[in-house]
């Protein structure tokens, strides 16, 4: 017979059993305190960090980028609990993000101009590459900001904690 906090494994003829004796009170009690902190209201101080990844030139890809920054932004706004969301484009993706090919440029101003909550981060990298392949400027809308390297940005962010979703 071998004790296992509440357990109790016991081999008869070759057969092992497990017997589980009842919770103590202290178990229960603790079960009770963890019950009790999921009821407890939300932390409103506490931030949540999104990190949104764009690497396809795919309008629809994009739009569903653009909507789930919103909607994260919306739910927790709704909560009264603080968001940043970073939506990171390199690759092909930052046509995004391109002055003269953006499908959502429109759509990246409007939610710019009335949720701060969200950035917009071009890939360096890519512009410059982009610029060689093209033999022109690369312009980048004025909502956006340019980083040195988007998968750098993703990877810093990652590891200061942010969530990252590819949509």
């Amino acid at each position: 017979m071998i004790k296992f906090g509440n357990a109790v494994r016991l081999v008869v003829g070759g057969l092992a059993l497990l017997i589980i004796a009842p919770a103590s009170a202290a178990v229960l009690a603790k079960k009770q305190t963890a019950a009790q902190i999921l009821k407890q209201p939300a932390d409103h101080n506490k931030l949540h960090r999104l990190i949104l990844q764009v690497n396809t030139n795919d309008p629809a890809m994009m739009n569903l980028a653009l909507n789930n920054a919103t909607n994260v932004e919306q739910y927790y706004k709704d909560l009264g609990e603080n968001v940043t969301i970073e939506i990171v484009t390199y690759g092909p993706g930052l046509h995004m993000l391109r002055d003269d090919t953006s499908p959502v440029k429109a759509r990246i101003k409007a939610i710019a101009e009335s949720t701060p909550a969200i950035s917009f981060e071009a890939c360096g990298n890519t512009q410059e590459n982009m610029h060689k392949a093209e033999n022109k400027e690369i312009p980048i809308i004025p909502e956006a900001k340019v980083v040195k390297s988007g998968v750098v940005r993703v990877m810093e962010l990652q590891e200061q904690g942010w969530t990252y979703v590819k949509p």
